[in-house]
């Protein structure tokens, strides 16, 4: 009775799927003021250079617009700018240090923040 309740609890077991590889994306983030958000205080906003882990793009926007929300940031708008081997292609010339950020980025599947770019109104 055992072998046959093994037998068929076996046949009944879900087989692990494979997991799908991480990539990096390059992401720019555009936000907007939130009180204590840790920009300057004249700012009207900013813009945040990311790479960001995710199995798709999709997956790490989502992913980066939730961390900055929990960082207490007010995002407005992402634009992508593809994976490492999408910007290759279209011929981004890219440099070591930045190699590294993504890297690092891959290695801990997190959101790492390049570069903040501050906005002041009358910037064009």
């Amino acid at each position: 009775m055992a072998e046959l309740w093994t037998e068929a609890h076996e046949s009944l077991m879900v087989k692990d799927k494979p997991k799908k590889q991480h990539k990096v994306f390059t992401l720019l983030v555009e936000v907007g003021r939130k009180e204590e958000d840790g920009l300057p205080d004249a700012a009207s906003g900013a813009a945040l250079m990311c790479y960001a882990s995710g199995v798709d793009e999709a997956e790490a926007v989502r992913e980066t617009v939730a961390l900055m929300k929990q960082a207490g940031l007010a995002p407005l708008d992402v634009t992508g700018y593809g994976s490492l081997d999408d910007r290759l292609a279209e011929g981004h010339d890219i440099e070591e240090e930045e190699r590294v950020l993504m890297q690092r980025a891959l290695d801990e599947n997190s959101v790492v923040v390049a570069q903040t770019t501050a906005f002041y109104e009358g910037d064009a």
